[in-house]
């Protein structure tokens, strides 16, 4: 049984392995699945992320449903997650940890959050999530109870264990 620390160690090593076509071709078939869930058809307000290098990219979904549905994504503000609304890329700066973050008002209305695609460093296929460590979605997605939770990877971080404290939030789906 490997630790998270390992589970980390061991995805990060693949990652480095795929090539830029592949990580290409891996996003843009994530978000299409992504975006023929029922789930994501009928929502108004979608909470994403804007990808760190290293991260399953999101940019074709944000590009294409940014005038069309409410798109959040996350700011780092002390130890926590808040949220703002994304309006394009002339809209962000860089933030905590190198992070493209949107400008502009916060949004609160945390019960209209419809659905939560959430990145993470590893998953099962039963929906356990394994983050960076820190902890910032494990605090941030108790808020959103009502929201479908999707977590999006390459195929690469599917493991077949993490280890699960009381504090891990799993998610309703993973897509890779």
């Amino acid at each position: 049984m490997n630790t998270k620390k390992e589970i980390r160690q061991q995805v990060r090593t693949l990652k480095k392995q795929l090539t830029a076509k592949q990580c290409h071709a891996y996003s843009l078939g994530a978000m299409q699945r992504l975006q023929q869930l029922p789930a994501f058809q009928q929502a108004q307000v979608v909470m994403a992320y804007y990808p760190l290098p290293d991260e399953l990219s999101t940019l074709s979904l944000l590009n294409q449903w940014k005038d069309k549905i409410t798109i959040l994504l996350p700011v780092i503000e002390e130890d926590d997650i808040q949220l703002r609304v994304y309006t394009g890329d002339e809209s962000l700066q860089v933030g905590a940890y190198g992070i493209n973050e949107p400008i502009g008002p916060f949004f609160t209305d945390y019960g209209n959050i419809d659905l939560v695609i959430v990145p993470g460093m590893a998953f099962t296929s039963e929906g356990a999530r394994m983050g960076r460590g820190k902890g910032y979605y494990d605090r941030f997605l108790p808020k959103v109870p009502r929201a479908l939770k999707v977590g999006v990877c390459y195929p690469c971080q599917l493991v077949d264990f993490i280890p699960e404290e009381e504090h891990d939030i799993r998610m309703d789906d993973v897509i890779f």
